[in-house]
């Protein structure tokens, strides 16, 4: 059953899909879920469909521009902000999840919110925990850089190449982004608590969950923010902990060619 607020404008391919149907952009934000859909994937042979978008919103924009010109050509058509979308996601953000599996169809916004949401196909929690509490830490960091990281670092990226500079705000957010990359360094390096860690959560050396895709997305992309190598000798578990990750097949095939437009 397709889902009530489709209109003549939504596109075909959003509005036909059945199953599982992801719109989304090769951001940092659509990466998460992206990865994690890649996951379910191999550990499940989960299917879905995307429908890929090419955002124009100045915030979504400054995550685009650390990846730029390689991967996107400036095509945009702001669709994100055309009814058709804002009946599907009020805030006007991508990506969005629509699974159409129920009726009528259900609709995720918020990436966090989308990754958890996925996690329900996850049945053998492989990417979650079973133990409350380890699943209360995962939560933990998923929402810390949700809130206290991913901002930071967007809205570095995007001060940095505004045709009005500031170096207030230039400064303010580049300090608060390298201040989180050293709240995950402590995390990783166990310099507290006396174990170090693989991953963000769980037991022992941790494992790795939806909270580390929430995180390695946006992190990756230091380079891109203007950091220095440098600079981040501070941090070698928390670069120990982004080649781990990008090294898993499904985390390349969720930033790859398949989820970017030419």
């Amino acid at each position: 059953m397709n889902f009530q607020r489709y209109d003549d404008k939504t596109p075909t391919g959003v509005k036909n899909a059945t199953g599982l149907h992801l719109v989304t952009e090769n951001t940092p934000n659509g990466q998460k879920v992206q990865i994690f859909l890649e996951e379910l994937a191999d550990a499940y042979g989960m299917e879905w469909t995307t429908t890929l978008m090419f955002v124009k919103h100045a915030a979504q924009l400054a995550e685009l521009l650390p990846l730029m010109p390689s991967s996107f050509s400036d095509t945009s058509t702001n669709e994100q902000k055309k009814d058709w979308f804002i009946n599907l996601n009020p805030n006007g953000r991508i990506p969005i999840i629509i699974d159409n599996t129920q009726s009528p169809s259900f609709v995720v916004m918020e990436t966090s919110a989308e990754l958890l949401y996925l996690l329900k196909f996850d049945k053998d929690h492989l990417m979650g925990f079973k133990d409350e509490f380890e699943q209360s830490e995962m939560l933990q960091w998923l929402f810390f850089w949700h809130g206290g990281g991913a901002p930071y670092q967007g809205n570095l990226g995007f001060f940095r190449r505004a045709q009005e500079q500031s170096s207030f705000a230039i400064s303010r957010f580049r300090k608060e982004t390298y201040r989180v990359f050293g709240v995950l360094e402590l995390q990783l390096s166990g310099k507290y608590t006396g174990q170090p860690k693989d991953f963000l959560a769980g037991k022992g050396k941790g494992k790795y969950t939806v909270a580390d895709i929430g995180a390695w997305a946006w992190v990756k992309n230091w380079p891109g923010s203007g950091y220095t190598d440098e600079e981040m000798k501070d941090f070698p578990h928390l670069l120990n902990w982004i080649e781990r990750i990008s090294e898993r097949p499904a985390v390349q095939r969720g930033i790859g060619e398949k989820y970017r437009r030419s």
